[in-house]
């Protein structure tokens, strides 16, 4: 009997490519010029394909800000102490936080994961979803963060929230995650992927200095050498156990119930954008449901997007996390739906088409 995980990488499809030509052609008998539109037309297109023929629907939308502790915190690799993971997930819940203020500004509902952060339960709150896996990873500069088992846990939580969303109707998801050190697992993530070297990958997270970079840098080593069997098999289930978070495995899942449930999904920054590199070593069709939004100014992220052959949508100089930047992405979606729902054709508007 499959399991759940399994279940939905087998339900992921293509796109279809026959789609595109259709939904170039209307595009094209909107009153404006060819083309101009540039890469907002072509979300329209992928939106066009996600929904089948359909025109596109986007609303409504959802962000889901995972949180997750890191063991590999006690090798001082953050400037935070472990505690604030929790301290933000209460102030996410008090609507106090920047992902609260972009959610709300782009009319996207926000819900709050527990998948793994250091304590007990959470009081109970409307926005919030109690699903701890674990309280917080091993560290993995001294063996696997996580076994087998809590990285399947985490990616079947991930896809039950994809689940969840679309039998209530949501049309595109944002990833979004809070984990104290979780730059580290990220960094250790695209190195083992992507075959990079972690000096070059490297960035200061919340706020490191040259000299707690340099240590940084030695952590993700160490991390790659006690893992190196792992990370030398190729497996991705099995690099994302040993040098993942339990919020990281937990938005690749995510990723691939957006894609088995027909989702747009707006890929958030460094952290996520690992996540989505997860899910597209796990199964390479997801690339055909996600936009990555931003640009993180986390030095690596430029290096693993131009790995991946991706191109995010904007460019503001974001390092935030949170789910920030798959927010502001979401007006972008907006647009694109709107733009091929509601432009006038040049019939429509009596206005002459170009001359051949």
């Amino acid at each position: 009997m499959k399991t759940t995980f399994e279940a939905a990488l087998a339900a992921i499809k293509p796109l279809d490519v026959a789609l595109i030509e259709k939904g170039q052609a209307h595009l094209d008998n909107l009153t404006k010029p060819l083309g101009s539109f540039g890469r907002l037309e072509d979300l329209a297109i992928q939106l066009f394909r996600i929904q089948e023929g359909q025109k596109p629907v986007v609303d409504p939308m959802r962000i889901y800000t995972v949180a997750g502790d890191h063991g590999v915190n006690a090798e001082g690799v953050s400037v935070y102490p472990q505690d604030v993971t929790r301290q933000m997930v209460l102030n996410f819940l008090n609507d106090g936080a920047g992902i609260n203020v972009m959610s709300q500004t782009v009319g996207a509902q926000l819900f709050v994961v527990d998948a793994g952060c250091c304590g007990g339960t959470y009081e109970d709150h409307p926005k919030l979803i109690q699903a701890k896996v674990a309280p917080g990873t091993a560290n993995l500069a001294q063996g696997p963060a996580m076994t087998h088992e809590q990285c399947l846990q985490a990616l079947e939580l991930g896809i039950s929230l994809a689940d969840r969303a679309h039998d209530e109707g949501v049309k595109a998801l944002g990833t979004g995650e809070m984990g104290v050190s979780n730059t580290t697992s990220s960094t250790a993530l695209y190195c083992a992927y992507l075959g990079l070297d972690p000096e070059s990958m490297t960035g200061p997270g919340t706020g490191l200095g040259s000299d707690q970079i340099a240590s940084k840098v030695n952590v993700i080593r160490k991390g790659l050498t006690v893992n190196a069997d792992v990370v030398d098999s190729g497996d991705a289930f099995a690099i994302l156990a040993a040098l993942g978070g339990l919020e990281i495995a937990t938005l690749a899942g995510l990723v691939i119930g957006g894609a088995k449930n027909r989702q747009l999904v707006c890929v958030d920054g460094f952290i996520s954008t690992a996540a989505y590199l997860a899910a597209w070593k796990l199964c390479p069709t997801v690339k055909e449901y996600c936009l990555l939004s931003h640009a993180s100014a986390e030095p690596g992220h430029a290096t693993a997007v131009k790995a991946m052959g991706l191109k995010p949508y904007l460019d503001l100089g974001f390092r935030l996390g949170e789910g920030t930047g798959a927010a502001c992405a979401m007006f972008l979606v907006r647009c694109a739906a709107n733009i091929y729902n509601d432009m006038a054709t040049f019939a429509d508007a009596g206005v002459d088409e170009a001359d051949d």
